[in-house]
């Protein structure tokens, strides 16, 4: 049993309130795909999108995120803060998929949802919040599960 810090519990619930978003809009997505208020939210208010590939990358992104990502970081989080190693490994594959995902849509979004909001919302909950809990979770787990084996 791994016993989880003070870091674990900032860990899961700052990863759990940017995943539960993150699943709130993309079932937005799914459930009304071409909804103006799906589209005021993903692409920004009054717009449109691109072309059908770019909706056809969100919607299938959506299905992704609801499939294989939300089932990651509750399970990941249940493991962590019962002091399971299995958590932990959840949080490091769910973290490098993070990370992917948002070296991804930095080159993907960045020149459309940059300027249409701005430096603090992009580099915060639109692209860095998913990027920062990656990072923090796969360093964080690591170090747990080395110390865990030694």
């Amino acid at each position: 049993m791994i016993a989880p810090s003070i870091i674990a519990w900032i860990l899961a619930v700052f990863g759990g309130l940017i995943f539960l978003v993150l699943m709130l809009v993309n079932l937005l997505l799914l459930l009304s795909p071409d909804s103006q208020r799906t589209r005021d939210i993903f692409i920004g208010k009054d717009q449109d999108w691109r072309d059908r590939t770019h909706f056809k990358s969100a919607y299938a992104f959506a299905w992704g995120d609801v499939l294989i990502i939300f089932p990651l970081i509750v399970a990941g989080n249940i493991g962590v803060l019962s002091g399971q190693p299995w958590g932990y490994i959840t949080w490091i594959v769910l973290g490098a998929i993070s990370i992917y995902f948002s070296i991804v849509f930095w080159f993907l979004e960045k020149e459309y949802t940059y300027p249409s909001n701005g430096p603090l919302a992009y580099y915060t909950y639109i692209w860095g919040f998913y990027l920062y809990w990656g990072v923090g979770a796969v360093i964080y787990s690591m170090f747990k599960i080395y110390r865990f084996m030694n």
